[in-house]
Formats: C-alpha cells, structure tokens, sequence
C-alpha cells in the first residue's frame, strides 16, 4: 500500500497541476526537496497568475522516527516509527467572487497501524448556494459508490473539524473530512482514489462560473478579511500543519497553504444589510444536498 497510494498521489498531483496550469494560462514552479531523517516531496506552487494568486500543490512520502511525546498524540499503533504518503492542494484565487478550496489526501503507518485520512472544503468569500450545492453533491456521489452512509458521516465531521472555535465559525462551507480509517485499505483506498477524482469535477465549473464576475476594492478588503480566518485556522487547529512541523518536514511546502495577503481588523463588524454580514450567516453548518 506504501508504493500503490504514493503513486496514485503522484500522478492525482500531475493531473491537477495540469489543469490548473491550462485554466491559468501560468506554470508551476516545482522544487524537489529532501527530509532530513528520511524521504522527502515535491512541491509545486503558481503564484501571480491570471485565476490563482496563489496555488500551491505538494506530494510527499516521507518515514522516520516520532518524538516521544507527538507519538502519544497520535490514537493509533505502538512505538515510533511511521511512514506517511499523501496530496494537499490549497488554492487562493485572485477574485474574491472565486472560493478557496483545499484538499489533502493521506496514508499514514505508525508501528503496526495503518490508515487513511483527508477530505476536501470549499471557503467562500461571497458564497453562492447554487456553488456549495455543486461542490457538495460531486463529493456526495464519490462517497456513495462506496457507502451511502459515508457522505453524511464524513459531511458532518468536516463541518465540526472545519470550526474555527474561537471564533465560532466555519471555515467556509465545508465538504468532506475523515481520519483513521483502517478497517480494509484495499476498499479504503478505491474510496479515496474517488474522492481525489472528484477534486477538479466538484471545483473546476465554480472557477469558470465566477472567474469573470465584476468587483472592487470592498471585495478585496473582505476578501483579505477571510483569509485571515482561513490562516487563523490552518496555524491553530489544522493537523497537517501540525504534523509536518513536529515531523520536521519542509517549512515552505508544509505553509504553502497560507495566503498571499491576509488582514486582521480590530473588531471588525460588517455593515447591516451588507453582502459581507449576509456571507457571515454561510459560515455555520448546513444541509447542501
């Protein structure tokens, strides 16, 4: 499974990056990098292009030794020694009338455990509910040519995962989230490979529907005022970031999914009446299907 799901993210990356790259009318840039202690990735990031402020796309495989204690903070296998393999796409459009997406896609051993985990979510600036619908019925349909019951699961846990607790607010609009599946890798894994299809089906039509649609500096600041959110989220709660730091991982692949620009208004408090107070009632779970 280590060699199956490491090529499947790999080629999963190329064919996002491709598409990505024909939409922008950009490239990416790629750096190949290695991990101290054991594996390495590579990354590719689009910055400043016509779509995308910025995009960033990773896929690694990297092995080792856990520290005593970030090994007691993980619920699965005995000892130290771990493998992980995986994809994580972050993409900052330049229009705030486009939605962030993310999506991240791993296999993980820990001793004699092993076990999938990822998901996909969409994060509006301006949400339009013809778009979140969209994006959640494709990543329904993935799920449900496994199980019927995985969507809601899975819809559920990444609204609550997704939760900006301070705040208390989503992130954005949600999609999928899972962690720790492990009860048959080789169906677990035909239900990922599903969900990392639906990554550009679900995405792809909302760029092309907003891409165009017309705005101005307001937009811009309250874009720049979601982005903070989302930086807030990925620094404090997001376990990606939090494994490839205490892993020692690559600091520039494991930030990519930080904004270009990002604002941080003291108290801020959007007009009654306003687009952006209409967009803040978007931000709390929902049923979109």
């Amino acid at each position: 499974m280590t060699r199956r799901a490491a090529e499947y993210f790999h080629v999963l990356q190329d064919r996002i990056t491709e598409s990505l790259s024909a939409l922008d009318g950009a490239g990416f840039r790629e750096d190949h990098w290695e991990r101290g202690g054991g594996g390495g990735g590579r990354t590719r990031v689009l910055e400043d292009g016509a779509v995308f402020e910025k995009a960033g796309v990773n896929c690694s495989s990297v092995h080792g030794e856990l520290s005593d204690e970030f090994a007691r903070e993980i619920p699965r296998g005995a000892g130290n020694t771990f493998f992980a393999t995986g994809i994580s796409m972050v993409l900052h459009p330049r229009s705030p009338m486009v939605p962030i997406v993310h999506a991240n896609l791993r296999y993980l051993e820990k001793g004699d455990a092993s076990w999938f985990g990822g998901g996909a979510d969409l994060t509006p600036v301006y949400p339009r509910p013809e778009d979140c619908a969209h994006f959640h019925r494709t990543l329904k349909a993935a799920c449900d040519r496994h199980d019927p019951a995985y969507y809601p699961r899975f819809k559920s846990w990444c609204d609550e995962y997704f939760t900006i607790r301070h705040r208390g607010e989503m992130r954005g609009v949600g999609g999928v989230f899972f962690d720790y599946l492990d009860d048959d890798l080789d169906r677990l894994f035909g239900f990922v490979r599903s969900i990392g299809d639906a990554i550009l089906p679900a995405y792809l039509p909302i760029v092309e529907r907003r891409r165009d649609a017309p705005y101005g500096e307001r937009e811009r600041a309250f874009q720049a005022i979601r982005r903070g959110r989302y930086a807030e989220f990925n620094l404090v709660y997001d376990r990606g970031t939090v494994f490839g730091l205490k892993t020692r991982g690559r600091t520039e692949s494991i930030l990519m999914s930080l904004p270009p620009s990002a604002r941080w208004a003291y108290d801020y408090d959007p007009e009654d009446g306003s687009a952006e107070q209409a967009a803040a009632r978007f931000f709390q779970p929902r049923d979109w299907v």
